[in-house]
C-alpha cells in the first residue's frame, strides 16, 4: 500500500524554516525484505579512553571553509554550530507541536533538516523541503531522518519501524507490520542510497534493499540500550552506540574506542562517522562530544546553558 499526499508547506517568518504540515509520503506495510539475525557477529569491543574535551576551544583543523565541523540540535530545535559548520537557522524560537528528535546535513553542508517526533520537517539553508508526516496520524513517533545521496530527498523512520520516503528517496521496506522486541532508535543508508539499515534499542539490525547484514546485538545482554547507528564510510559495515557510550562495530567498521567505562554526566544520544571513515564521534544529551580515531574535536554545546537536551548530531 502506498499512500501519497500533498499539501502546502508553511513558512516561519524570519527564520528561513519551512515547516511541513504534510507532503508526499511513501508508507508501506506490505512485503518486507528484511534480514534479521540475533547472533553476535562482527567486532564488538570494550571500552577505552576517548579523546574527550570539556571545553569549546576549536582546534586549527576545524577552521576555514574546508575545515571540519558539526552541528548539534536540541529537543526545542536550537542548533549549535562547531568548527566550520555554518548556522542557517533553527526552530529554537518556534512553538513546536512535538520535540525535535533528529538532524541531517544537506549534501554540500550548506544547510540541514530537523525532524520532530510527529514527522514535521524543518529545512534550512540549501536543504530542500520534500515533505513531512506532520499532518498524518502516526502509529508511533518518528525517531530519525536520513538524506539521500544527492540531497534531494530523505527517509524518516518511526519507533515501530515504519519507513517514510520523500523526494527522490526510494522505499525498500519497513517493519511497520512486525511486532518488535524493542523499538527502533536509528537508521543509516547504504553508500549508493539503494538500501538502509534500521537498529532497535536491543541492538537488533534490520537490512533492506542492497544493505548487507553484518551482524547485530539482538541476542546479547547489553548494559544500556542502543541509541544510534552510523554507516562505515565505504558502506561495508556500521557502528552502533549505546546510551552509556559503548561502541559496537560490524563489517568493515573499525573499533577506535568507546566511553563505556566512563562515568558520563548524561547519556549518549548520537553517533556519526568521519569524512575519511577512520573514526567516529559520540554526542551526549548535555552537549558533550567524544571523539575517536581521526575525528576532530571542534567544540561542544556542553559549555552552553541548554534549555533542553541535545538529541542529534550531524557532520559538516
Amino acid at each position: 500500500m502506498k499512500v501519497r499526499r500533498r499539501e502546502l508547506a508553511k513558512r516561519v517568518g524570519g527564520r528561513g524554516a519551512k515547516i511541513a504540515t504534510a507532503a508526499v509520503a511513501a508508507v508501506t506495510a506490505g512485503s518486507i525484505g528484511l534480514q534479521v539475525q540475533s547472533a553476535l557477529t562482527g567486532s564488538v569491543a570494550g571500552a577505552s579512553t576517548p579523546t574527550v574535551k570539556a571545553h569549546a576551544t576549536a582546534v586549527a583543523g576545524c577552521a576555514g571553509p574546508n575545515g571540519a565541523g558539526y552541528w548539534q540540535v536540541s529537543a526545542q530545535g536550537g542548533v549549535f554550530t562547531n568548527g566550520a559548520a555554518g548556522f542557517y537557522g533553527s526552530a529554537g524560537g518556534t512553538e513546536l507541536n512535538k520535540p525535535i528528535v533528529g538532524m541531517a546535513p544537506s549534501v554540500d553542508g550548506r544547510g540541514y533538516w530537523l525532524v520532530a517526533s510527529d514527522g514535521g520537517v524543518f529545512s534550512y539553508g540549501d536543504a530542500p523541503f520534500e515533505g513531512s508526516t506532520g499532518a498524518i496520524h502516526l502509529n508511533k513517533p518518528i525517531v530519525g531522518i536520513v538524506p539521500t545521496m544527492d540531497g534531494q530527498g530523505y527517509w524518516m523512520v518511526g519507533s515501530d519501524g515504519g519507513v517514510f520516503a520523500f523526494g527522490d528517496a526510494s522505499f525498500y521496506g519497513s517493519l511497520g507490520a512486525i511486532t518488535l522486541n524493542k523499538p527502533i532508535v536509528g537508521m543509516a543508508t547504504t553508500r549508493d542510497g539503494r538500501g538502509y539499515w534500521l537498529v532497535a534499542a536491543d541492538g537488533g539490525v534490520f537490512a533492506f534493499g542492497d544493505a548487507p547484514f553484518y551482524g547485530s546485538l539482538g541476542g546479547t545482554t547489553l548494559n544500556e540500550p542502543i541509541v544510534a547507528i552510523a554507516p562505515a564510510r565505504n558502506g561495508n559495515g556500521y557502528v552502533l552506540a549505546a546510551s552509556d557510550g559503548g561502541v559496537f562495530t560490524f563489517g568493515a567498521s573499525t573499533f577506535y574506542g568507546s566511553a563505556g567505562a566512563l562515568s558520563l554526566n548524561k547519556p549518549v544520544v548520537a553517533v556519526a562517522g568521519t569524512f575519511l571513515g577512520n573514526g567516529y564521534t559520540l554526542g551526549a544529551s548535555d552537549g558533550g562530544i567524544f571523539t575517536y580515531g581521526d575525528s576532530t574535536f571542534c567544540g561542544a554545546a556542553g559549555t552552553a546553558s541548554l534549555s533542553s537536551p541535545i538529541v542529534g548530531l550531524a557532520f559538516f
